[in-house]
């Protein structure tokens, strides 16, 4: 059998709750919403509350943006052990435990006293984070009929990109007005609002399946989960490359003040928000298509970018594309993964947690050596040049995974 998109994907593979599920549980994959933005706001806080936090507690600007850095650490752990250290317990009560990680450590955060209390607080949140993460598309998998999984997963995509438009700009203008620490209290509410809402209205999920390590191994052993991570390796690698270093791109090239940097920063935003709807209504017809025209589309702003940057219009309309086009990436991955690992979805997105870290990782170490060797076009063209190939292969390999029950598309590749 090819190394395709398809190599796993036999109807077989699917459990049968899926498959036949009629009706959907739409207040439940709100309040996976709900969890989404919470978590991934709380994530964010630190950058925009960065100098303030330092200052209170004696420490430097460094030591506090280890905040950020043990959230991700913790979080691309907790993403592969989370389905295998909770193998045995109800789905929804695993769901709940890993939300009131994020009041348990939002409260911590806003009574922090040190640099150690202040770390601890943000290793919970990576728990909880990596935890939901591996979890919300297996989660959403039992709550819709198997049509309205890519519907589900832009919804609850829509959490995140609202919090990434909203939560710097929001968290620093609150932290002047009201104090940082009380900005970590209004998370912790939130998270106490979200935790309610799940309380309410998710339904008993008995584990479906028992994860271990050696799972872990086994789906490293299919052809299509290979190709999988791969792909998010090159394609996130790129993006994060470009993204961590769009600021150098826009203050060096167009010579844009910060003014209306947030701007263009706030067009990508909006953008997300609506490639994540567009995204998903891709998906219901063709993940392949979802992946490889959003990588395409990040690609060809990049090049864009590289070749006519000087003009802060062009500039400034390539970042928005970037933003739109990204939206469908997280939605068509992970409905990529849970349609080819749907017998162990848990588990294969535990490893899709822990791939998109490290590429997280990756991409903000590489973008700088570049930035440092070739100024601000180096992060781009990298950008450029890993989303074009991340297209290119998942064009080339890949094969259109069949929905649950049914035969796949005749896609070419």
């Amino acid at each position: 059998m090819s190394d395709s998109l398809s190599a796993t994907a036999d109807p077989q593979f699917i459990p049968a709750e899926f498959e036949d599920r009629t009706d959907a549980a739409w207040p439940a994959i709100f309040s996976l919403t709900m969890g989404v933005f919470g978590l991934v706001t709380a994530e964010f806080l630190p950058a925009s509350l960065l100098t303030p936090i330092a200052a209170e507690l004696g420490i430097s600007d460094g030591a506090a943006g280890q905040a950020v850095t043990a959230t991700a650490v913790i979080g691309a752990i907790a993403g592969i052990a989370t389905a295998i250290m909770t193998r045995s317990i109800d789905r929804r009560i695993v769901m709940w435990a890993l939300t009131s990680l994020l009041v348990v450590s939002s409260l911590l955060a806003a009574v922090a006293t040190g640099l150690t209390t202040l770390l601890f607080a943000r290793l919970l949140l990576g728990i909880g984070l990596g935890g939901f993460w591996s979890m919300a598309a297996a989660t959403a998998m039992r709550l819709v009929p198997a049509r309205l999984l890519p519907r589900a997963m832009s919804i609850i995509f829509t959490g995140v990109s609202v919090a990434t438009v909203s939560a710097a700009p929001i968290g620093a203008y609150l932290g002047e007005a009201i104090g940082w620490r009380a900005v970590f209290a209004i998370s912790a509410g939130i998270g106490a609002v979200t935790l309610l809402a799940q309380v309410l209205t998710l339904p008993k999920l008995p584990p479906l399946a028992a994860p271990s390590i050696g799972t872990l191994f086994e789906l490293l052993g299919r052809p299509s989960i290979r190709l999988v991570l791969f792909a998010v390796l090159v394609i996130i690698s790129g993006h994060f490359a470009g993204f961590t270093y769009v600021r150098p791109f826009l203050e060096q090239v167009p010579l844009l003040k910060v003014e209306a940097i947030s701007l263009v920063l706030l067009a990508y935003g909006v953008g997300g928000f609506f490639g994540n709807f567009a995204g998903g209504a891709v998906v219901a017809r063709s993940v392949k298509a979802a992946v490889v025209l959003g990588s395409l589309a990040i690609g060809l702003a990049a090049l864009t970018m590289l070749l006519f940057g000087a003009s802060t219009v062009v500039s400034g309309l390539a970042i928005a594309l970037w933003g739109f086009a990204f939206g469908f990436l997280p939605v068509g991955i992970q409905t990529w993964t849970v349609r080819v690992a749907a017998d162990q979805a848990e588990a294969a997105g535990g490893l899709l947690v822990a791939a998109f870290q490290i590429a997280i990782a990756g991409g903000a170490i590489f973008g700088g050596l570049l930035v440092d060797h070739l100024g601000a076009l180096g992060a781009v063209g990298y950008l450029a040049a890993a989303t074009l190939l991340g297209a290119a292969l998942v064009l080339g390999v890949g094969r259109e995974p069949p929905a649950a029950g049914g035969a796949a598309p005749a896609l070419a590749g």
